[in-house]
């Protein structure tokens, strides 16, 4: 047996949800380009979880599921109230919630297919209530119902900050839930479906994927890249100190990709959204500090921006609290965890790597008085 560090490389299972092929992102065999431009985040969701886009009744059916079950158990709420919420992060918050819905889900060890979708629907609307929930509740404001009308891209962002989306902030939000809504064996995923793979229950399955992505080098990335924007502060600025991490070899968040080549397709919509909602805003040296960084870094190494890295300044300028970046992720990619749970399930094989042992040869014991 070889080592593959990182499983680079590794083929580890068949699924027919998502693609990267030749730098090409699918869904279900449709381009990510077609799909952000034209689709909703609710077909996107049916698209993953049955292998096709909705017909009309269907996403409307859809839709109202997703609505009605997006009240969360008041338990929940009043559990966030009694965290340390200094030091709190909202991923580590969203991590417990979830775990916690289980406890009030009495279908949560029914393992029929049934039950399973219903959990699946709960589960994809609950996340949004969460989420937007902790983030009022820790700032001494109650949590905002959810409208039935809104769309769920609206719906998140009413929830959040109590008022109503504009129309372009409701397409730069449902454009960015479509594009992190899946992205075929990344970590979290893997960790989800090697989770399930022992069936266990859907509620687990999500709550190991979402400490999966809690981490820098997944999820947490365009928070660290709207870090580095916030300690740039100006388009002055930006040559000395990104000149000055190139030189001393240190890391620049969201360049750069495992599986892509030539460049993560999903980047360039971000952008636009960018530089529109920048410029709405009146932060437009948010949209020019970032292409100038782009421009340094791609020229130098030869790395694009991934899907982060513009997501940052479109979430800012949204309105967003940046550690809500990464739970935010999680939000669309629920989406994506849930389909791939569901495949699992669909055709299940414990999942049971091998290890290339490194330690000493073969040893003997010494009674403990003889060492």
């Amino acid at each position: 047996m070889t080592a593959t560090r990182g499983l680079e490389g590794v083929v580890a299972t068949e699924s027919s949800i998502s693609s990267i092929i030749d730098d090409t992102l699918t869904y279900v065999g449709y381009n990510i380009d077609d799909l952000a431009n034209h689709a909703s985040f609710e077909e996107v969701v049916y698209l993953l979880w049955h292998k096709r886009l909705p017909k009309a009744d269907e996403l409307s059916e859809l839709k109202q599921q997703l609505a009605d079950n997006m009240a969360v158990p008041q338990e929940v709420l009043d559990h966030f109230k009694t965290y340390p919420i200094d030091n709190v992060h909202p991923m580590a918050a969203l991590r417990t919630a979830v775990s916690l819905l289980g406890l009030y889900d009495d279908k949560s060890e029914d393992m029929s297919d049934e039950a399973n979708y219903e959990k699946a629907i709960k589960l994809q609307a609950k996340v949004a209530t969460i989420v937007t929930a902790f983030s009022r509740i820790r700032k001494g404001e109650e949590p905002v119902a959810p409208k039935k009308e809104l769309s769920y891209a609206a719906n998140f962002l009413y929830m959040l900050n109590g008022k109503e989306p504009e129309a372009i902030e409701e397409e730069a939000f449902n454009k960015a839930l479509v594009l992190h809504a899946d992205h075929e064996l990344n970590a979290s995923t893997f960790t989800a479906r090697v989770c399930v793979a022992t069936l266990s229950d859907i509620y687990s399955g999500v709550t190991a994927a979402i400490g999966a992505l809690k981490g820098p080098l997944h999820g947490g990335a365009n928070e660290q890249v709207m870090k580095m924007l916030t300690e740039i502060g100006s388009p002055d600025k930006v040559e000395s100190y990104i000149q000055e991490k190139l030189d001393n070899k240190e890391k620049i968040m969201g360049f750069g990709h495992r599986v892509y080549r030539k460049g993560d397709p999903r980047a360039k919509h971000l952008r636009e959204m960018s530089e529109k909602l920048t410029g709405l805003t009146g932060q437009e040296d948010l949209y020019k500090m970032s292409t100038q960084i782009e421009e340094l870094v791609t020229g130098q190494k030869n790395l694009p921006p991934n899907v982060d890295f513009y997501s940052a300044s479109v979430y800012h300028s949204l309105g967003i609290d940046h550690d809500l970046f990464t739970p935010i992720f999680a939000v669309s990619r629920m989406s994506g965890w849930i389909a791939h749970i569901l495949e699992q399930y669909a055709n299940n094989r414990l999942i049971r790597p091998r290890a290339d042992y490194t330690g000493p040869g073969m040893q003997s014991y010494v009674p403990v008085n003889e060492r």
